[in-house]
């Protein structure tokens, strides 16, 4: 007989696999934080810093303990991590290493030929001589280097220096040794990774295995194009074959329940789904705000079958064209998104402004859901730095 999940243990799966279901007051032990981004296999970087950056808020919400100078010791100090590219910038265990560098050999064609159409022909022709030097006088930033005058079809006016730099670490050559503010410092890959996550090495096959293995892991279920996408470095022909091979014995077939009105969907599941189910740990009942680049919220199709929510982030819609605003936070509450938030810390005036708050049609804000709110919002200012949580007048949409 084949397994069925409702979309209540659909969502409460997820939820507990991209680690919220933790229980979020309770302080990280020794490895507690290297040990939630093995679980949740990588954590989206990205620059913007509205109340926090994405990679900071995406801890966050899981443990309200954590603070930023913790990632930066794992990456600069141990050595734990490591940042890489997946769907685009973020940081991965060291130990990961060794399979990425089949990940580094399938770009290298593809990117060689982004780079020299975003920027000219002649971009990555240094690159030996950005080598050499790293090799000689250490790690490397790219204001260390002179610039072209930028022209207008370069890609955000990036000048070659730079885009030979990028491409480098793109392809594994260079690693990002620590970053300074936001800037990137680069270093060579065999000074920057531990020696013994930098030397191992895996067969193709073991790679394989691996991406597919480690993906629907942290996934629960979802299709061949789910495995594919998540780590974003296999095709779905050969996430097809591994299921069809060494993955037999990994997964099951699975019917898993849509949002009301979304249908059923029949896909693969790792294999112990239903021990899974059994053991799932309570939500706690806390609303909390998530990263636009949440792992819960990145798959905007996946989010929307499964939890009926419509997201999109709009820093790039025009301003008389955006819908909710430029940057704009989803609110969790158990294992609903009942809302979004848009709401900035700042840091001059020693505030956390809160400009809108839209929830979700049906969601009722309820006393006992206002104070959930108003306790997350502290520590969103404690996360930003600030003091005060400031609503401005109108802000709450129902």
């Amino acid at each position: 007989m084949e397994l069925s999940l409702t979309n209540k243990q659909a969502r409460h799966v997820v939820l507990h696999l991209q680690g919220l279901t933790r229980e979020p007051h309770v302080k990280f032990s020794d490895g507690g934080l290297l040990a939630l981004i093995h679980q949740l296999g990588f954590v989206q970087v990205d620059s913007i810093q509205w109340v926090e950056r994405a990679q900071h808020m995406t801890l966050f919400a899981r443990n309200q303990t954590y603070r930023p100078n913790q990632l930066a010791d794992l990456i600069e100090a141990e050595g734990s991590l490591f940042e890489g590219w997946t769907h685009d910038a973020s940081v991965i265990p060291s130990s990961f290493y060794p399979y990425w560098r089949h990940r580094f050999e399938r770009s290298k064609e593809k990117l060689s030929q982004q780079f020299k159409k975003w920027q000219r022909e002649s971009c990555l022709d240094g690159c030996e001589d950005i080598l050499k030097r790293v090799r000689a006088e250490g790690s490397l930033r790219s204001r260390d280097m002179e610039k072209d005058k930028s022209k207008s079809n370069e890609m955000w006016q990036w000048h070659d220096g730079k885009a030979a730099l990028e491409f480098l670490w793109r392809t594994g050559e260079l690693c990002i040794s620590k970053r300074e503010g936001f800037q990137k410092v680069y270093d060579l890959s065999e000074r920057g990774i531990a020696a013994e996550d930098y030397e191992r090495r895996v067969s193709h096959k073991e790679f394989v295995d691996w991406a597919c293995r480690s993906a629907i892991e942290r996934l629960g279920f979802g299709s061949a194009r789910d495995i594919a996408k998540y780590w974003d470095t296999l095709s779905i022909q050969e996430v097809q074959d591994w299921v069809k091979s060494a993955g037999g014995d990994q997964v099951i077939s699975v019917r898993i329940a849509g949002v009301k009105g979304a249908g059923e969907k029949q896909l693969l599941a790792r294999s112990d789904i239903a021990q899974v189910v059994e053991q799932l740990d309570k939500l706690p009942k806390r609303v909390r705000a998530l990263s636009p680049f949440d792992p819960v919220i990145r798959d905007r199709k996946r989010l929307s079958w499964l939890f009926g929510f419509e997201y999109r982030i709009e820093i790039y819609v025009p301003e008389a064209k955006r819908k909710w605003g430029y940057y704009v936070y989803p609110l969790l509450e158990g294992d609903r998104l009942i809302g979004r938030i848009d709401m900035r810390a700042k840091r001059k005036e020693g505030v956390l402004e809160v400009k809108r708050v839209w929830l979700e049609e049906g969601v009722r804000f309820s006393n006992a859901r206002r104070q959930r709110l108003e306790a997350e919002l502290t520590r969103q200012a404690r996360l930003g730095g600030v003091g005060d949580v400031i609503w401005l007048k109108g802000a709450l949409v129902e």
